[in-house]
């Protein structure tokens, strides 16, 4: 979708205008996607706006460095303060906020240490990422796998490992559905182009480990806190492709497609094809407490001094 342009980008330590907001096209980033980043989604609240599990977002930025060697210039605290200032800055909420660390122009060649490590941070409106409505994404099994282990670190929120998920979902998209789904090396579930993926079977919740080459995903990590604080029975472990086929239920996870139902697989429908129980409670707690409607019980929210758009319920 479009990107809507707002007025400030923070770019190492300074507020900028988004328009000069530039890198040179020599940059190492361009030549070999050394590039870490993130997705966070401010929410509007009753009263004002919030920032939903700022610091693990950033926290997870920082890792995501420390295993590609970049360092960042900025302490966790700094790089949270900066997140807010730009959304207070530019006054836009519901939002959704894209820090992103790279490689700037220094050196060419394949060794990245030469070069400078600049960091952006930008926010924007973004509705809606999966398709389907509330009825749930028609998606399919890719062709493609996910990274194999000690090939791309997935464990690292890196630019270079999405030319795998665009592959994935360019695959779904050609051929008629909301979304991929890849499985690992060896043919186990892995996660969507950019989510998690979760299944009930028995009323029992199942996702796949992140050995299974997943990303450790922040919703994922909500979802799961919020099923066991619901009392619902949470497994993580390796998934075949088939449980897929007779789950009860199927949903995606993730900052972008937050709660997401599923209403078929390789246009096998999941259950009766509608949202099933537990994904509809785990998703009404999950918006309830982004969205200001239930109590902060876990301490998610990171409130922003703007005044925010009617809160809607995914």
């Amino acid at each position: 979708m479009p990107i809507q342009p707002t007025e400030k980008i923070w770019r190492n330590g300074q507020l900028i205008p988004w328009e000069q907001a530039n890198i040179h096209v020599m940059s190492h980033v361009v030549h070999y996607g050394s590039s870490v980043f993130e997705g966070i989604r401010c929410y509007g609240q009753p009263s004002g706006a919030a920032i939903f599990r700022l610091p693990e977002h950033m926290q997870r930025l920082i890792d995501s460095g420390k295993i590609y060697r970049m360092t960042l210039p900025y302490s966790l605290d700094e790089l949270c303060a900066a997140v807010v200032d730009v959304v207070e800055n530019n006054g836009v909420a519901p939002c959704y906020v894209r820090p992103i660390a790279l490689r700037g122009y220094g050196e060419i060649g394949v060794n990245p240490t030469g070069s400078p490590i600049d960091v952006f941070i930008a926010n924007f409106p973004w509705g809606k990422y999966v398709a389907g409505g509330h009825g749930g994404a028609d998606v399919c099994i890719s062709s493609w796998n996910r990274l194999a282990p000690n090939t791309m670190p997935a464990l690292a929120k890196a630019g270079a490992n999405y030319m795998n998920s665009q592959l994935i979902r360019m695959e779904a998209d050609i051929n008629g559905y909301a979304e991929g789904i890849a499985l690992d090396v060896n043919g186990l579930v892995s996660e969507g182009s950019g989510e998690n993926v979760f299944l009930v079977r028995n009323g029992v919740l199942y996702t796949p480990p992140l050995a299974n080459s997943a990303l450790s995903g922040i919703t994922r990590d909500s979802v799961l806190t919020i099923a066991r604080h619901l009392g619902l029975p949470v497994v993580e472990q390796s998934v075949p492709r088939e449980l897929l086929y007779i789950a009860d239920e199927v949903f995606f996870s993730g900052t972008a497609a937050e709660v997401s139902p599923i209403r078929s697989i390789d246009r096998i429908l999941v259950g009766d094809g509608t949202p099933g129980p537990l994904t509809k409670q785990i998703a009404d707690e999950f918006f309830g407490i982004a969205n200001g409607l239930k109590p902060d019980r876990f301490g998610w929210l990171t409130p922003v001094k703007v005044n925010a758009a009617e809160p809607v319920n995914a």
